[in-house]
């Protein structure tokens, strides 16, 4: 039988409850009979552990992960400490450290969600939206002079690449390829940003003519906005820069109900290193340790570790369980206007999982 070693990083706030709600899960999942099991570590990094040691993480924190197969990720973000410090002291030091340059995040009506685009039909909005995860606006190249006097300057400069630029295009126009309308709309802003962004739309023109299946087109970003409001069927899969993406995918998981059932995987394509897979929805510490947070975004995000680590069916097998729990609205949490706990969904999934496929797709 084959071992798979997990990662778990819960962070901070809700991701303390949701994290041991996708290991239970999959944990589940196992019990099922599909040939595999799970090694999970868990690893208590976060706000809490800056407040005993002054970082987010231990400095040789990514040896640790570095021969597991995956990680399950919570959030990162805590309101006692800069968000600087918590996003580049965890997240961002994992992602850039293990060169997850490939941020995936599907989106997609669920069955039983109200989404809020009631000209839509479940089927106009099925996307997936590729971030660029490793440099762009969130390089971290910049500085700050003269501070607390009048003349102060600060400096935030996205740097891009043309290795970067090409290999997050090219993943993103095979993603496409890969996908039943062959179709993918690249982001841009080059009318204003003159240098970069140029670049970016030159070489998603060289790398398109890899692609002669692939129907493509450009988007500028605000358009962009409007437009997955106003004509979401016109959009299959998206490329963005980490900025423009990092936004985009939130209005998107809004759109499509709640920014608690979006899931996201942090992917190194060349398989180097391990990938990373978390909920967008971020630490939530309004609601943390109410009982209240959506887990539905962390098992979509299992689904996706399933997928990666070529387990098709058992990601097959999950992601119908998930649709069961989101089809009735007695089960839905307070973000989708009911009134269910994050045990109570985590439980109708994990005896969903516990019947036979047969039954599942009934």
């Amino acid at each position: 039988m084959k071992t798979f070693a997990i990662a778990t990083i819960p962070g901070d706030g809700i991701g303390k409850e949701v994290v041991p709600a996708g290991q239970q899960v999959l944990e589940a999942l196992a019990a099922t009979g599909n040939g595999f099991r799970f090694a999970f570590e868990d690893f208590d990094w976060g706000g809490d552990y800056y407040r005993k040691h002054g970082v987010m993480m231990p400095a040789d924190g990514l040896d640790a992960l570095r021969h597991k197969d995956a990680i399950l990720f919570g959030s990162a973000g805590d309101p006692d400490i800069p968000d600087h410090i918590t996003l580049w002291g965890l997240r961002l030091k994992i992602c850039q450290g293990f060169d997850q340059y490939a941020n995936v995040r599907p989106t997609r009506i669920l069955p039983g969600i109200d989404a809020p685009l009631k000209r839509c039909k479940a089927e106009d909005l099925n996307w997936v939206i590729v971030r660029e995860n490793s440099e762009g606006e969130y390089s971290g190249v910049g500085g700050r002079v003269h501070q607390g006097h009048p003349i102060e300057a600060a400096t935030d400069v996205t740097m891009m690449t043309r290795v970067g630029v090409e290999r997050v295009m090219r993943f993103a126009f095979k993603l496409a390829q890969s996908r039943p309308r062959k179709l993918l709309t690249v982001i841009t802003k080059s009318n204003a940003q003159r240098h970069a962004m140029v670049m970016w739309d030159e070489i998603a023109l060289e790398i398109s003519r890899e692609f002669p299946d692939v129907k493509w087109d450009k988007e500028i970003v605000d358009a962009a906005t409007a437009r997955m409001v106003n004509r979401p069927a016109t959009l299959d899969t998206i490329v963005a820069t980490n900025l423009h993406a990092d936004i985009l995918s939130d209005l998107a998981a809004a759109l499509a109900g709640s920014l608690g059932i979006a899931p996201t995987g942090n992917i190194d394509p060349e398989r180097r290193y391990p990938s990373m897979f978390e909920p967008i929805h971020g630490s939530a510490f309004d609601i943390m340790g109410k009982g209240l947070a959506n887990p539905i975004g962390t098992f979509w995000s299992c689904v996706m570790l399933l997928e990666h680590l070529g387990e098709m069916d058992a990601a097959r097998r999950l992601m119908k369980a998930i649709e069961q729990v989101t089809a009735n609205p007695a089960l839905h949490t307070g973000d989708l206007g009911g009134k269910a706990t994050t045990a109570q969904v985590t439980q109708a999934v994990c005896e969903l999982l516990a019947v036979r496929e047969h039954r599942l797709a009934a």
